[in-house]
C-alpha cells in the first residue's frame, strides 16, 4: 500500500520560509516521479513543482520559480519543497504526489498521478 506523509506546514508571516517534506512507503520510489501541488481556498488544485525519477532537474510553476526549491532524496525515500519568501497568495494545503509513469509534458497534470498524501496546511500572513 502506497503512502505519502506531508508535513512541516504552519502559520508563517509574509517573507518568511517553510519547509514541507513528504515521506513515501510502499512503492519503489526512485521509479516514481514526484511532485508538490497546493489548493487555495476556493481555488482548483495547481501544480508547484515536479522531480522526474530519471532527471536531476527539477520542474517549477512560475509563481514560485526563484523561491521554492524541490530536492529528493531516493535512499530516503523523500523529497522537500523549501518555500522562501513565502507571499500571502501562497496560503494553500499543499499535496505530495507520485506517479509511475508519466513523460515530461504530463508533469503539471493532477491526473498523471495516482498517488497523493493528505495535504499539509500552509498560511502566510501579512
Amino acid at each position: 500500500q502506497v503512502q505519502l506523509v506531508e508535513s512541516g506546514g504552519g502559520l508563517v508571516q509574509a517573507g518568511g520560509s517553510l519547509r514541507l517534506s513528504c515521506a513515501a512507503s510502499g512503492l519503489t520510489f526512485a521509479r516514481y516521479a514526484m511532485a508538490w501541488f497546493r489548493q487555495a481556498p476556493g481555488k482548483e488544485r495547481e501544480f508547484v513543482a515536479a522531480y522526474k525519477m530519471w532527471n536531476s532537474n527539477p520542474y517549477y510553476a512560475d509563481p514560485v520559480k526563484g523561491r521554492f526549491t524541490m530536492s529528493r532524496d531516493n535512499a530516503k525515500n523523500t523529497v522537500t519543497l523549501q518555500m522562501n519568501n513565502l507571499k500571502d497568495e501562497d496560503t494553500a494545503v499543499y499535496y505530495c504526489a507520485a506517479a509511475g509513469r508519466i513523460i515530461t509534458s504530463q508533469l503539471r497534470a493532477q491526473s498523471a498521478y495516482e498517488h497523493w498524501g493528505q495535504g499539509t496546511q500552509v498560511t502566510v500572513s501579512s
